[in-house]
């Protein structure tokens, strides 16, 4: 007796669909950086990547649903270009380096509108949710990286133990945030180079 042969046409659907979901979040994720998450509505996006509103509805099965898909999507492609790069690095000093680096460069080259979340959180911080509640999170864990990163260092020896970790990382996220916000406003690559210039200043007058 042969065994049943695997269901190919099956697989492939699924797979196609996986990939036009993909697709349709990435154009999500793009849109909303500039008119907001709260203005991306399946018809404003069925628009936008040649569906109809129907087919749309086939993946969400409603505008919140849509959003939580999107910062999903939004936080693992965060995680691709930001995060996991710098955990090559071959000292918490360095990663640190890398972590805003990457940053910048991200800010630089993935959407129109510059950071997903430094768009995201102001728009709906005030909006109790479980939009709201991803937002946060990310939030949180993007901050608690950078403070576990700069405690590792002090531990290394590569900055001063008496540095108060929190408020260093602080000041590199105002840092990261402005310049994301010049680069928004038109400022291009100087804003981004007038945050690199703040964060090594303050990196150095932390070191040991």
């Amino acid at each position: 007796m042969h065994p049943p042969r695997p269901d190919r046409p099956h697989r492939k659907r699924r797979a196609d669909g996986e990939r036009s979901r993909e697709a349709i979040l990435r154009e999500a994720a793009k849109l909303a950086t500039v008119e907001g998450l709260d203005g991306l509505s399946i018809a404003r996006l069925a628009e936008a990547v040649g569906m109809s509103k129907s087919g749309l509805f086939a993946h969400f099965g409603s505008k919140e649903e849509l959003q939580l898909a999107t910062i999903e999507t939004a936080r693992a492609l965060f995680d691709e270009l930001v995060v996991a790069p710098a955990a090559e690095a071959t000292t918490p000093l360095e990663r640190l380096r890398q972590l805003t680096e990457n940053y910048l460069r991200y800010v630089d080259g993935t959407f129109p509108g510059g950071c997903f979340f430094a768009s995201l959180v102001p728009e709906v911080d005030t909006r109790p949710g479980p939009v709201r509640d991803a937002a946060l999170s990310f939030m949180a864990d993007w901050l608690g990286e950078l403070e576990t990163t700069v405690r590792d260092a002090q531990r290394a020896d590569e900055l001063d133990e008496r540095e108060d970790a929190q408020q260093l990382v602080f000041e590199i996220e105002a840092s990261l945030f402005l310049g994301n916000a010049l680069w928004v406003a038109g400022h291009g690559s100087t804003a981004l180079d007038r945050a690199r210039h703040a964060i090594e200043r303050r990196l150095a007058a932390a070191a040991v």
